[in-house]
């Protein structure tokens, strides 16, 4: 009974002293000027593992989101959410260029699968970027539809007309706008990304216990695509695959990559693919495997990270 008493007793001490390092809050910096890599993802989920393996040192909290200061695999970093969509993707990222001494961005997440050779649980990473649905919806006529000279070079899917984003980059001549619809990642930081391709192993069960029945891979190379629209829809998919040859589409990439170049900052994203945006033969994947996809991204960064020499300088 003493015995009982006193390891229930000792439990009761540990678990106090556990909360109380809980509640101690990283101090709250007025301001870092220290050249960092920022460490971006859109769901926390996504963000966990990498934040977990970091050594952090204090926060910063920017419009209301929380900005994580630290070390991770011997690099100054910031690491943060840039939330849902689009358009938080994009502000958060010119609040960060605003605020912080970025020398590189690092986007990690989970996309949906579009290229038809790829599966869930790969992990992506795409050579450029774009904001496939920046558009003109056309009006339709006897023939079919009157999309005017306001249109790109890529086909239609139904009144849908894909255009290019209009760009502003830092250091071009002042209101001039720059017609483009890929944006590229950064060639040095893609470099080390073709290292780690060969050799991390990723995971193929879930937390939950369901396992994909393959090994999921790492491609580098192809395209990614983002657009406001979470997509489910197996002919969607296929034009989207037929028109852009992209591996993976989100809701937030193409957005940083805008920004990023803007700012003329190095950047690269690794997606892994938690569903096939509408293409399996089921219900879809994300609910199922979206964490084991999150894990896989984080796994493949940080051991990019151990490879990438130091933060790249801007441009």
């Amino acid at each position: 009974m003493n015995r009982t008493r006193l390891l229930l007793a000792t439990l009761l001490t540990f678990a106090a002293g556990a909360r109380r390092a809980v509640a101690q809050p990283l101090p709250l910096v007025e301001r870092d000027t220290v050249p960092r890599l920022a460490i971006v993802s859109a769901f926390d989920a996504e963000l966990t593992k990498l934040r977990d393996a970091a050594t952090l040192t204090g926060r910063v909290v920017v419009n209301g989101r929380t900005h994580w200061l630290g070390k991770l695999q011997g690099h100054d970093v910031v690491l943060l959410l840039s939330g849902y969509s689009m358009i938080n993707a994009a502000m958060t990222t010119e609040a960060l260029y605003d605020r912080f001494n970025v020398k590189g961005l690092i986007f990690s997440g989970i996309a949906g699968g579009v290229n038809p050779n790829l599966r869930v649980g790969d992990v992506t990473v795409a050579v450029q970027w774009a904001n496939y649905q920046e558009s003109l919806f056309a009006r339709k006529v006897d023939t079919g539809w009157e999309p005017g000279r306001m249109v790109g070079p890529f086909k239609n899917y139904g009144m849908i007309f894909p255009r290019n984003s209009s760009v502003t980059r830092i250091g071009a001549t002042v209101d001039s706008l720059e017609s483009r619809f890929w944006f590229p990642v950064d060639s040095l930081l893609l470099k080390p990304a073709r290292y780690v391709a060969d050799s991390v192993p990723l995971k193929r069960c879930a937390p939950t216990g369901e396992c994909l029945g393959h090994q999921p891979k790492i491609v580098v190379g192809g395209n990614g695509v983002s657009g406001q629209t979470f997509v489910d829809n197996a002919e969607y998919r296929t034009w989207v695959w037929d028109t852009f040859k992209a591996d993976a589409l989100d809701m937030e990439t193409s957005a940083v990559a805008h920004v990023s170049y803007v700012h003329r900052i190095p950047f690269i994203a690794f997606r892994s693919l938690s569903d096939l945006a509408g293409g399996g033969p089921g219900k879809n994947e994300g609910k199922v495997f979206g964490k084991l996809a999150a894990e896989n991204s984080a796994t493949v960064v940080l051991a990019y990270l151990k490879k990438l020499p130091h933060a790249p300088a801007t441009k």
